[in-house]
């Protein structure tokens, strides 16, 4: 199990970095270049493999606790729907909670969600957020995406000029995500979102349902 979690999350990887790798340049690096590039890699790599290794089992925050850090307005945006589930298969544990948020003609709206990864916290959770791994600063006329740190933990953010949409996720404690998508908003709103979150609850349950 865990080598077919090693292959997803390599391939996963280096979907992710070729896909946001097209802001550099197309002057060939040199060889000392790529060698510190690839040992980097694979000392990440190596890093999260052994934290898999530990075989530590982890039942998931109730999603219900995760709900109850939703917030019932953002703003001037209503909550119109509050859901949580905790899905549990091949020895794989995960809770998440979400709710929709807009305004009464439905033109500006934020979806915010929790997840706790449990039991799928290393490589495999690696595989679904990949931006964990690299450091991305990409700008066109269009927009931007790039990762970076909030409240001492990585995050992530894209966003389309054009469309007033995009996206921002936090990976709180290596454990939780938080993730908010607005569609006629701006980043401020999203992060205003996502700061009604109370990420000191969520680092505070780092090691609830840690199997010694």
């Amino acid at each position: 199990m865990t080598n077919r979690l090693l292959v997803l999350a390599l391939f996963s990887f280096t979907f992710f970095l070729y896909n946001c790798g097209d802001n550099k340049s197309d002057k060939p690096q040199d060889e000392s270049s790529n060698k510190s590039d690839l040992e980097n890699f694979a000392d990440k790599m190596k890093n999260v493999s052994e934290n898999l290794k530990e075989g530590k089992k982890v039942n998931p925050v109730d999603f219900r606790e995760l709900k109850a850090l939703l917030p019932e307005s953002i703003g001037n945006l209503k909550r119109t729907n509050i859901e949580g589930e905790k899905v549990a298969a091949m020895g794989m544990n995960i809770s998440n909670a979400n709710a929709d948020y807009s305004d009464s003609e439905n033109n500006v709206s934020i979806d915010l969600k929790i997840t706790d990864l449990g039991s799928v916290s290393g490589l495999s959770g690696l595989a679904a957020y990949g931006w964990y791994m690299v450091d991305i600063d990409k700008e066109n006329e269009s927009g931007y995406e790039k990762t970076i740190t909030y409240k001492g933990n990585k995050g992530y953010e894209k966003y389309n000029n054009e469309y007033k949409d995009g996206e921002l996720s936090v990976l709180v404690a290596k454990r939780f995500v938080v993730e908010a998508n607005g569609n006629n908003v701006t980043m401020d709103q999203m992060k205003a979102a996502v700061d009604m979150i109370d990420i000191g609850k969520l680092e505070s349950w780092k090691d609830v349902g840690v199997e010694k």
